[in-house]
């Protein structure tokens, strides 16, 4: 225990006058060091965490990078264009490649192709279901009773779901993108847009990133481009872009590509199912780490509105958004900057804690989890739950009895 003196003023007579006293302070560097330490571990590990909230469809997405930061940038490239001063600019925004992320393009690319036969096989394992009526999935033997259709006809089915068999595009959500032979070439038209092969926006993005594919060739600068504020001085010149491959190799890639290629009883069914289930959560988990780093550098636009996504530096001026006020855009997409979840969309489900269990009801959703559809599924067919989806999926939390509902808090 430490002693320190504190002077105070206390008033005798008429003059305050000043009166030394004795405090005495309790060390409590051990508990305050405790404390820290458990507020640091449950930061990085939280117990348990909000479930995903839906976007209403009649707002717009909000902004990945504050509105403040894309003014001052505008203010910035308007100055040096009134200055005639060049946009300074590094790769891959000059239209040069990163050569440390040339790599990591490769393997997601290899991880991509591993999700998609995993997936492809372990549907013959476990179960999945999609609402009739809405984008509602579910994983598991049995459909849930969760009443939270918004559906057609919901009110009449008391927002009770109408199950059919799903296939991998209800696990995987499938997102194209157009394939540009020159991104800092000419713009996507409406009038041209069948010019153009549609992909899987991942495989766009790892093409762009470096990935040599002789099916969906892509042009490879020496020289960079150079920008006037928002205007392109030098590109190099138009290259005729080569037509889009029909042949029998571009049609085999695609199998390996595309979910489309890959449905429910195509494949066969797996000897080991855990072991198959623990590789595809892993190739999972790298392809959105190794898309978020690639979005780093990488360009990647989303429309606020709807679900669209375009790979390149600007997005196309195709008018197809049928989103909410479309009638005043013209049918024009809202660009802006995307993020992970629309290029790989985690479209999240209720965690099924025990399959062989009861179905899940609305009594108790307030004790139910949520996980992405991969992860889900995969954990269903014996793979460890990721520790990052932990919280989220309220694997410490005891469901209790339908008795026990009232009392719980």
């Amino acid at each position: 225990m430490e002693r320190t003196r504190t002077n105070t003023f206390v008033k005798l007579g008429s003059q305050p006058q000043r009166v030394a006293r004795a405090a005495s302070i309790t060390c409590c560097e051990c508990s305050s060091d405790t404390s820290s330490k458990r507020h640091e571990r449950y930061r990085k590990q939280p117990q348990n965490i909000d479930l995903p909230e839906l976007h209403p469809k009649k707002k717009k997405k909000p902004f990945p990078v504050p509105i403040k930061k894309m003014l001052q940038a505008s203010r910035q490239d308007k100055r040096l264009a009134r200055m005639r001063i060049e946009k300074p600019l590094e790769p891959p925004k000059n239209g040069l490649l990163v050569p440390e992320l040339i790599p990591v393009a490769y393997e997601v690319l290899d991880n991509w192709k591993v999700l998609i036969r995993g997936l492809s096989q372990l549907l013959n394992v476990v179960t999945v279901y999609g609402c009739r009526r809405c984008p509602q999935v579910h994983v598991g033997p049995v459909g849930h009773q969760i009443q939270d259709c918004y559906g057609t006809g919901s009110q009449r089915r008391n927002s009770h779901h109408s199950w059919v068999s799903g296939s991998i595009n209800d696990v995987l959500i499938p997102i194209e993108s157009y394939h540009l032979f020159d991104p800092f070439g000419r713009r996507v038209k409406h009038e041209t847009r069948f010019d153009y092969d549609r992909i899987p926006a991942i495989v766009e993005l790892c093409i762009q990133a470096g990935v040599d594919l002789p099916q969906y060739p892509s042009r490879r600068r020496t020289a960079p481009i150079r920008m006037i504020g928002k205007k392109v001085t030098d590109r190099g010149g138009f290259v005729d872009e080569p037509k889009p491959h029909r042949s029998e190799d571009c049609v085999a890639l695609l199998a390996e590509l595309d979910t489309f290629s890959n449905q429910q009883g195509q494949s066969s069914t797996p000897s080991n199912a855990k072991e198959l289930a623990e590789k595809t959560l892993k190739a999972y988990l790298n392809v959105r780490r190794g898309v978020e780093q690639l979005m780093r550098k990488y360009t990647v636009k989303a429309c606020g509105y709807c679900s669209e996504v375009h790979v390149g530096p600007w997005g196309h001026n195709v008018k197809l958004c049928g989103a909410f006020k479309h009638q005043w855009r013209d049918g024009k997409h809202g660009w802006q900057d995307a993020v992970v979840d629309e290029v790989v969309p985690p479209n999240y489900v209720w965690h099924v804690r025990d399959p062989d269990g009861p179905p899940l009801r609305s009594s108790l959703r307030s004790f139910y989890g949520k996980a992405p559809a991969v992860v889900e599924l995969c954990v269903q067919a014996g793979a460890e739950t990721p520790d990052e989806y932990q919280p989220m999926m309220r694997t410490d939390v005891v469901i209790p009895d339908s008795g026990e509902v009232r009392m719980a808090a």
